[in-house]
């Protein structure tokens, strides 16, 4: 009867242990029984009913499915043929002045060449997602994916906000910031032909209209002193027009 009430006290201590534990724990009291005869004793607890199975609290310790990344690198097989294919965005640090800086934002379509342009004080995710609102209505064309690199200012919110548009994310290879060049060399473009020698006084509301006017200017003139294709450079004018007509620019 000891060593019943012994099992029964035990038991109820540690639900899910079986007969080859609880010899051990039996042991440490003092009590010697084989594993065998422990077992038959909880075997007729269980037929008379005295141990129950313990009731679950329904805890789940599974581990959580993690979430394939909405920021995915470009597929080889992903193919870039028409205007909005792939827009590449990236950030300048610019400090044209004595504690001056300031956060440039620019987004190139590869195809087009046709820039988006913004400033900012800081280049964090919720101004790069900030962006995204200045980029779509500027863009005179549907944009499907963008590519960014892998600052800190691409992720957390600006990925939220891309995901809710539905626009791709690609994300480049760490370290390999010559897979966004288009956007990379149009930087230094805007560096050496805006910054340089604007006349701005680089307070951020007489940069912003300063920086679209140049936006304006590089889209719209620059670029018909370089190589076109043919098809793009016919439809050259009904983009303008679309432009006019979203943003009215003129």
């Amino acid at each position: 009867m000891k060593l019943a009430e012994a099992v029964i006290k035990l038991r109820e201590g540690y639900p899910r242990w079986g007969k080859d534990k609880l010899v051990i724990l039996l042991r440490r009291e003092g009590i010697a029984s084989p594993a065998s005869t422990v077992g038959r004793i909880l075997k007729k607890l269980k037929e008379r009913g005295v141990l129950k199975k313990p009731l679950p609290n329904h805890i789940s310790a599974r581990k959580s499915q993690r979430q394939r990344p909405y920021a995915v690198r470009k597929s080889k097989d992903y193919v870039v043929k028409e205007q909005g294919d792939i827009v590449e965005v990236d950030t300048l640090d610019v400090r044209p002045l004595p504690g001056v800086a300031v956060k440039h934002f620019t987004a190139r379509d590869i195809i087009s060449r046709w820039d988006v342009l913004e400033a900012y004080t800081r280049a964090i995710s919720h101004t790069a997602a900030a962006f995204i609102d200045t980029l779509l209505p500027r863009m005179p064309f549907p944009i499907k994916p963008i590519q960014v690199d892998r600052g800190a200012e691409f992720q957390d919110t600006f990925k939220r906000e891309c995901q809710r548009r539905s626009i791709k994310l690609f994300v480049l290879p760490p370290y390999l910031p010559k897979f966004n060049g288009h956007v990379e060399r149009t930087q230094r473009t805007h560096t050496e032909e805006f910054y340089e020698v604007t006349a701005t006084s680089f307070e951020m509301a007489e940069l912003t209209q300063a920086l679209l006017e140049w936006e304006r200017i590089y889209n719209t003139v620059y670029d018909l002193t370089r190589h076109w294709d043919t098809s793009l450079h016919r439809n050259f004018w009904s983009t303008i027009n679309k432009i006019r007509e979203r943003r009215k620019y003129y």
